[in-house]
This record gives C-alpha cells, sequence and structure tokens, in this order.
C-alpha cells in the first residue's frame, strides 16, 4: 500500500492524500487534486514535493500550472528538504501502522484515513505550531486575519 499525501506547511495539516497498491503519478495528481480542491489557494502558492518521477511526470508539472502552482523540488540526494512529511510519514508507521494488523488493504484503508483526518489533522499537537492541532492552528491564523 503506498500513501501520496499533502501537507499544508504554515499548519502541518494533510490536506490532500491517495493510497494505492502502486506508486503512481496519478496517484499523486489525486492527491494534489485533493489538496487544491480544500483550499483553492490564490496564484503563487508554493508546492515543494521529492525529485521522484511521479512528481516530475509531465502530468504533475502540467497540473500545477493549472493550478498557477510553483514547483519546488528536493536538491539531489537530501532528504532533509522534505522533513516535515517525512516526519508525518514515520509518525504515522509508529503511531498507527506498525501497532496493527490488518487482514485486508480496505482495513488498512480505513484505518489510515480515521488517522489522518479524525487524530492527525484535528486531535494530535506539535510543539512547531504552540502545541496546537493544525486544525485549532488554521483557525487562529482565520480568526487573526477577520
Amino acid at each position: 500500500m503506498y500513501l501520496a499525501s499533502v501537507m499544508d506547511l504554515y499548519s502541518r495539516r494533510i490536506v490532500g492524500w491517495q493510497m494505492g497498491e502502486r506508486m503512481t503519478k496519478e496517484l499523486v495528481i489525486g492527491a494534489l487534486q485533493q489538496a487544491y480542491g480544500q483550499g483553492r489557494p490564490d496564484p503563487g502558492l508554493l508546492h515543494h514535493s521529492d525529485r521522484g518521477s511521479q512528481y516530475a511526470s509531465h502530468d504533475y508539472q502540467k497540473q500545477l500550472l493549472t493550478y498557477e502552482m510553483i514547483g519546488s523540488m528536493s536538491r539531489k540526494g537530501n532528504c532533509y528538504d522534505n522533513a516535515c512529511i517525512e516526519s508525518f510519514h514515520s509518525v504515522l508507521k509508529k503511531e498507527l501502522i506498525y501497532l496493527n494488523h490488518y487482514e485486508t488493504r480496505e482495513q488498512a484503508k480505513q484505518s489510515i484515513f480515521e488517522y489522518i483526518e479524525f487524530f492527525y489533522n484535528v486531535r494530535r499537537i506539535y510543539s512547531s505550531i504552540d502545541y496546537h492541532t493544525p486544525m485549532e492552528y488554521e483557525l487562529l491564523y482565520l480568526n487573526q486575519a477577520a
């Protein structure tokens, strides 16, 4: 099972994600489309990814242009450029995947869905955002902007 995920670096919220049996450009495009649909960001948003072939694909780059996003990729061989999303995947494995045994892919998908949508984004606090949850931190920003 593969998980493609898109994180809002301001709030650390996972705003787009897709799961599938293979890591394909369609999988990562689906995660990007979900992320875009969540927030409809203004043109010029910086979108960072690793240098994987899925993200470098013509179709993915075309989708970024359609959304008027500026593409950015990690430096070659530098995993620290993606530290935040790599940390999310590590936490997901430690707090969920390694603690469970799934009989089917559907069980795993449901469990990951619930973890992201009902725990990680809503209940899990982070020191990097002043000990708020991602959703709380976004609400604080929206309330200050209003």
